[in-house]
């Protein structure tokens, strides 16, 4: 199943080989995290089904390597009865959110269920973020080389757009802004950032974002 009904979505997209190591990092890593973490995801899910009820998971198609879908997992932000088909970013005081939903999206705990998806190989630690369908059309201009590689949780873009929602000017609609300047803005750092790294760097990534995560600040040279 290819994500895009476009010229691009023709094209083979041959992905960059994520490596035995990596993907042994990544098997891992989610493993010993959903294990260590399932008593917070738990207490996560009985938080959002005691204020709004179900479902507590949010479930998307999303983009991943090669253009290929895959149905990505969080933790619900948005009230259950929001339109599913309304705006495709969260704001800054977006109305839709609920209590849990602002503290997910502080904490980025939402992202938590996504360790789940690295564990099945969709996606990786360390990688571009998987877009959603709204945005397959950015995929052009050079920036589709963006989909040789498995999308994940960390990277540089996520690290340096980690207040995204933050960004969005009040004169601009939201999905412009987003496909005009945001998107590129990512996909530069991400298409620098892939085609040189290591294992090392992705490691220090890894560190970087856990400790910006919780709020420590980390010297900007790590995963540089």
């Amino acid at each position: 199943m290819n994500a895009f009904d476009m010229p691009i979505g023709r094209l083979a997209m041959r992905c960059v080989s994520h490596g035995f190591g990596r993907r042994a990092m990544d098997i891992i890593a989610a493993f010993v995290g959903l294990v260590v973490l399932s008593p917070l995801m738990l207490l996560i899910a009985v938080a959002l089904l005691l204020e709004s009820g179900r479902p507590v998971l949010f479930v998307q198609p999303r983009i991943g390597a090669g253009g290929q879908l895959f149905r990505m997992y969080k933790f619900r932000k948005f009230d259950p009865r929001c339109d599913a088909g309304g705006l495709a970013l969260t704001l800054a005081n977006d109305q839709r959110m609920t209590t849990v939903g602002r503290f997910l999206a502080f904490s980025k705990m939402d992202e938590l269920p996504q360790l789940w998806n690295v564990l099945k190989g969709e996606m990786a630690l360390v990688g571009p973020r998987p877009e959603s369908l709204s945005f397959a059309e950015c995929f052009r201009d050079g920036y589709e080389a963006v989909l040789q590689y498995k999308p994940g949780l960390f990277g540089p873009a996520q690290i340096i757009f980690r207040h995204e929602a933050h960004f969005y000017p009040r004169d601009v609609e939201p999905t412009v802004f987003y496909k005009e300047v945001l998107f590129p803005a990512k996909a530069r750092i991400d298409l620098s950032y892939y085609g040189r790294r290591t294992i090392l760097s992705d490691t220090a990534l890894i560190i970087r974002g856990v400790f910006i995560v919780l709020g420590v600040t980390v010297d900007r040279s790590i995963g540089a």
